[in-house]
C-alpha cells in the first residue's frame, strides 16, 4: 500500500505545484519589463532634458542662410554658437554673434561685433570710424584682418550707441542688412558668440575674435 500510495502522492504534489511556477515566474517577468522601461524611460528623459538645457544655456547650432557673411561664413555651413561666454563677459569688437532680428525677433541673424554700448560708429567714404573716450576724435577701424582690400563700406552715415546696444556688420559689405540701416542689437537680443564651423568638414575649423588698432575705453 505505501508503495502505492507514495506514486500517488508524489503525483498529486506535481499537480498542485506545476500551475503555482509559471504564475510567479509571469509576474515576476512583467516586475522585470516594467523596472526595465521605468529605467528607460528614466534615463531618456534625463538625455533629453540635459540636451535641451545644453542647447539652451551651453551651445546651439545654426545653419547659414545667406551670403551677408562671405567670404568668412558661407551660406549652408553649420556653425556652433557658445550661448555660455556671455554669461561672464560682455561681446567684444570683431565678435561674430548670433541675434534675434530687432525689426523682427522670429528671425536669427549672423553679423559682426563693430561698435560698443556708448561709442559712436561712423561711415565716411568707405571706412569706419569709432569714438569713443580713449578716441575722441575718432579713429578708423582697421578690418584688414577680415575683409579683402577691396571691400568697400558704403552708406555713409552716424549712430550713437546708447549703454546697451551693439553696432552690427555683415563682412559682405555691399550685401548685407545690418546697423547702416538705422537699428541695433540690444544685448538681451544676442543668443551667443560663433565659435566653431563644424560643417563642411573638409573646411571645419574654430573662429578667431581679431585684434584692432583701438582701444575699447
Amino acid at each position: 500500500m505505501d508503495e502505492h500510495n507514495n506514486p500517488s502522492s508524489s503525483g498529486n504534489d506535481q499537480e498542485n505545484s506545476a500551475p503555482e511556477n509559471p504564475g510567479f515566474s509571469f509576474w515576476g517577468e512583467i516586475k522585470s519589463i516594467f523596472k526595465e522601461t521605468l529605467e528607460f524611460l528614466l534615463t531618456l528623459a534625463l538625455a533629453v532634458g540635459l540636451v535641451l538645457f545644453v542647447r539652451a544655456y551651453v551651445i546651439q547650432p545654426f545653419i547659414i542662410s545667406g551670403d551677408s557673411m562671405f567670404p568668412n561664413f558661407i551660406n549652408n555651413e553649420l556653425i556652433v554658437v557658445n550661448e555660455l561666454t556671455y554669461h561672464f563677459e560682455q561681446p567684444q569688437r570683431g565678435d561674430v554673434i548670433v541675434f534675434k532680428y530687432p525689426l523682427n525677433t522670429s528671425e536669427d541673424f549672423i553679423k559682426r561685433v563693430i561698435g560698443l554700448p556708448g561709442e559712436t560708429v561712423s561711415i565716411k567714404n568707405g571706412k569706419v570710424y569709432i569714438y569713443n573716450a580713449a578716441h575722441p576724435n575718432g579713429i578708423a577701424l582697421n578690418e584688414s584682418q577680415y575683409l579683402n582690400a577691396d571691400v568697400y563700406t558704403g552708406h555713409d552715415m552716424t549712430m550713437q550707441l546708447g549703454p546697451n546696444p551693439y553696432f552690427v556688420m555683415g563682412d559682405n559689405r555691399p550685401n548685407s542688412r545690418d546697423s547702416r540701416f538705422g537699428w541695433n542689437v540690444p544685448r538681451s537680443d544676442i543668443i551667443g558668440k560663433v565659435f566653431v564651423v563644424v560643417w563642411p568638414f573638409n573646411d571645419a575649423h574654430a573662429f578667431q575674435t581679431p585684434t584692432y588698432n583701438i582701444s575699447n575705453h
